[in-house]
């Protein structure tokens, strides 16, 4: 199915309703961002949308950035393996070849998710466009190491790289 596609004019003057719809799957399962920025149209630009949405979710507090972090799938985890991803997600995760793991690659990436969450309480996240299999795994080694905020800030930023390519597939330029 081909994903819809809108101008930044389309949104803009969309009802919230709409808008809140079309924008709903930017930040995983979480149209509460798209919600907030709904009350800050018309955007001049998609970089605006997405200053905007990020704003939101900066200054949402720990509780609804940690609700949106675990939001997130685990890479190659359960629920790309039962086939439960987001069309988004999918994508994503299958662009970046995670579709194709050997049986030790899976298993190496469902020990990281693992000790990842169990270390930090939430999934690894990353935008993985730009990454082969060999890369995410390298920085999931990488990133299991940090600090607890250096997580927290870092899976923050990689949303909002994740929302900026999915706002570029979404409204055309």
């Amino acid at each position: 199915m081909k994903a819809m596609h809108y101008t930044l004019e389309q949104l803009n003057q969309a009802s919230a309703d709409a808008f809140v719809a079309a924008l709903s799957g930017i930040f995983e399962h979480s149209p509460w961002v798209a919600e907030a920025a709904a009350q800050q149209r018309p955007f001049a630009s998609v970089d605006a949308l997405h200053r905007t949405m990020s704003q939101a979710v900066e200054t949402s507090g720990e509780v609804k950035q940690l609700a949106l972090i675990n939001a997130h799938p685990e890479l190659a985890g359960k629920a790309a393996v039962r086939g439960e991803l987001t069309a988004e997600s999918t994508r994503e995760q299958s662009g970046a070849g995670l579709n194709q793991c050997t049986q030790e690659e899976l298993d190496k990436l469902l020990a990281l998710n693992g000790a990842y969450r169990e270390k930090f309480g939430f999934p690894f996240i990353l935008a993985v466009r730009g990454y082969d299999r060999h890369g995410i795994i390298a920085n999931f080694e990488a990133r299991v190491n940090n600090s607890r905020a250096d997580e927290m800030r870092a899976s923050l930023d990689q949303i909002y790289r994740i929302a900026r390519f999915r706002l570029d597939e979404l409204i055309d330029a």
